[in-house]
């Protein structure tokens, strides 16, 4: 059972991103086909000689399946919609992925708030690709965006974007520990018109990690309670953030989930709980429309730190 525990943050992504480079080649010179057709004898080799993500996904698409009445769909579908995610972030980065197949639905919103010189906080979710609104931002609306990432885990992918474009690491900021430095850092932007993204669907990188648990696919789960405390602290509007790849169109989806964040002194748990419930239940939403673009390959309903249903203080 320790394996299963394992923290997504030690699942080396680097074996499953080491042949992109040349993946990505085919796709540039022989076109998206071939690319798939060669991706497959490399999804085969990972899926079975890495248990742990393996189990993880057939876990996740049994509870799909399970809550949805449907057959689950195959891991290796599941893998093969991560390889094209990772294609289209190379894709992207390159300059050879067509901006003209990406719908943005609620862009108004940060569009708007932007224009009023009012920032904000994007909550977002390991679901599609969510590098689009990056690029986006910089090439449409000139929005600026601080990503909040823990990317040591994959380091060898995010070097491999640089090189194919420097400024997919400009507006990275990482973080492990939200430090009272790194806190008024991201409120001086917000103050100054900007967005703070982070993500919702993936527990803090520490020994103790503060969460709260709420119900996702028909079972209960730990979601950071980080986002919340930022929230807390920024005293600005937050927005929730999902995409997904629907055919061959791409799509973001941005809604309005809190004019602002006031976490009570007395029953703070229960107010964490409240929000972390109602981001589950849009992450559950988009997943449902997308259940193979969610892309977190670890046991994510467990976390053996935590044995009670409450966020700790």
């Amino acid at each position: 059972m320790i394996a299963r525990r394992l923290h997504w943050a030690s699942i080396n992504e680097i074996t499953f991103v080491a042949g992109m480079r040349l993946m990505f080649w085919i796709c540039r010179v022989f076109g998206r086909w071939p690319f798939r057709v060669m991706l497959y004898p490399v999804l085969c080799w990972y899926v079975l000689s890495k248990p742990r993500p393996r189990r993880a996904s057939q876990a996740y698409l049994r509870r799909v399946a399970s809550y949805t009445s449907t057959a689950a769909p195959g891991v290796l579908r599941h893998f093969a919609a991560f390889g094209e995610s990772i294609l289209d972030k190379m894709l992207l980065w390159s300059g050879l992925f067509k901006l003209d197949t990406v719908d943005v639905h609620g862009g108004d919103l940060i569009v708007d708030a932007a224009a009023a010189g009012r920032g904000g906080l994007v909550i977002c979710a390991h679901l599609g690709n969510l590098e689009l609104c990056r690029v986006l931002s910089r090439r449409r609306h000139d929005i600026k965006l601080t990503v909040l990432v823990h990317t040591k885990h994959a380091q060898a992918f995010n070097d491999m974007l640089a090189r194919l474009n420097p400024a997919s690491q400009l507006n990275l900021l990482q973080v492990t520990e939200m430090s009272p430095a790194t806190a008024m850092l991201l409120s001086e932007r917000v103050v100054r018109g900007e967005f703070v993204v982070i993500a919702g669907d993936r527990i803090p990188v520490s020994h103790n990690p503060r969460v709260a648990l709420a119900d996702f696919m028909g079972a209960p789960a730990p979601f950071p309670v980080g986002p919340y405390v930022l929230a807390n602290l920024l005293q600005c509007p937050v927005f929730l953030l999902f995409s997904i790849r629907q055919g061959r169109r791409s799509a973001l989806y941005f809604e309005a989930f809190r004019d602002a964040v006031r976490i009570p002194r007395q029953d703070r748990d229960a107010a964490f709980q409240q929000l972390a419930g109602d981001y589950a239940r849009r992450l559950e939403h988009y997943c449902l429309r997308a259940p193979l673009q969610w892309f977190n390959f670890y046991d994510f309903w467990h976390l053996a730190q935590l044995e009670r249903s409450d966020a700790p203080r």
